[in-house]
């Protein structure tokens, strides 16, 4: 199955610039079968774990985020880039290759002691994972594990996380 899933991530060499092979998980969200897969396989995952909520990364980590919380009956908190949520939020900082992006959540998206599941369809850098679980730990929540759908491994993306559980389905190097 999993295998299945790889021919269906395509590879763009030199984007977004040039010596980066990036790695499109488009193809597979359009092929309803792939996409039926990789659920399945989230929420076989995911069954019996115990947490409350699912909290999914801005924009493709929305896609599987709401596919899981579906399927599990949990609520879903979007973590959106400044400035796209209408309500009172609260914001976490972070860097990147070329400078500094923030995350956002609603202030009232997470309870003190609540337990959330962070999603996300890649893991490269780790820069914006690693601000996804400062955002949920600074509203007094839990991160009760992150989980992406690919992983770039050779970019030690894990390393930024702070020791916080995680797992992905599929790896590169």
């Amino acid at each position: 199955m999993i295998e299945d899933i790889i021919k269906q991530i395509r590879e763009i060499p030199d984007f977004p610039s040039k010596g980066i092979l990036f790695r499109d998980i488009t193809p597979a969200l359009l092929d309803p079968n792939t996409f039926r897969m990789i659920s399945e396989e989230m929420t076989k995952k995911y069954r019996e774990m115990q947490f409350d909520k699912i909290a999914g990364i801005e924009s493709r980590g929305f896609f599987f985020a709401s596919v899981l919380a579906l399927s599990l009956g949990k609520g879903l908190i979007p973590l959106r880039k400044p400035g796209k949520l209408p309500w009172n939020t609260v914001s976490e900082d972070y860097s990147l290759e070329y400078g500094t992006s923030s995350l956002e959540m609603h202030v009232d998206a997470v309870s003190a002691g609540e337990k959330v599941l962070i999603v996300d369809d890649l893991l490269a850098t780790g820069g914006t994972a690693a601000a996804a679980a400062r955002l949920i730990e600074k509203q007094g929540g839990e991160v009760a594990e992150l989980f992406f759908v690919l992983e770039l491994t050779g970019l030690k993306g894990s390393e930024q996380l702070g020791g916080r559980p995680y797992s992905s389905l599929i790896e590169f190097k």
